[in-house]
């Protein structure tokens, strides 16, 4: 399924039978309980989004995207999408969010100055912070949230920032 196809289905999916985002936290944490798994997650989640987007920067766009910004590509677009669907959760981690995005970018304009393409990078990136995600699960021992339902892949980010938010005592 590629990355539009995936897009499109969340926010159809999210536009019917949106849950409330504690119920998504919730039944995300189910499978996150094992300390090494949930290290695991705050290590590997950042990393994934990082070399995702990265990915997707790296794929060519219509000249119509640079007409627009010279910032607009398949992974700033998913960050957008990404922000739209979490302000539809919770306006308050939404905002965190964006924050996160800010890191993301920053990250990618880093790893962009490195030797050797940034695509190149970024996959090995991914692949390595898949394999610390299933790592963690094995620990766990329960498969990730996302073989249950593919908006999990999204929760994730989510999740490791309503951490954050209920320590600093800020409500979502």
């Amino acid at each position: 399924m590629m990355i539009a196809e995936v897009t499109v289905s969340i926010f159809q999916t999210g536009a019917t039978s949106m849950k409330p985002v504690e119920q998504w936290l919730a039944e995300y944490g189910e499978s996150h309980q094992n300390p090494r798994n949930k290290l695991l997650h705050w290590v590997c989640v950042p990393i994934i989004v990082v070399s995702l987007v990265g990915l997707l920067a790296s794929l060519p766009v219509p000249a119509a995207f640079r007409e627009i910004s010279p910032l607009l590509n398949w992974g700033t677009l998913l960050l957008v999408f990404g922000v739209v669907y979490y302000l539809l959760m919770s306006w308050s981690l939404a905002l965190g969010m964006v924050v996160f995005v800010s890191l993301v970018i920053g990250a990618l304009l880093l790893l962009d100055r490195l030797p050797g393409s940034l695509w190149v990078a970024c996959l090995a990136l991914f692949v390595v912070a898949w394999i610390g995600q299933f790592i963690g699960h094995y620990y766990e021992g329960k498969r990730p949230s996302f073989f249950k339902d593919i908006q999990f892949l999204m929760i994730g980010p989510l999740w490791l920032l309503s951490h954050i938010y209920r320590k600093l005592r800020i409500p979502y």
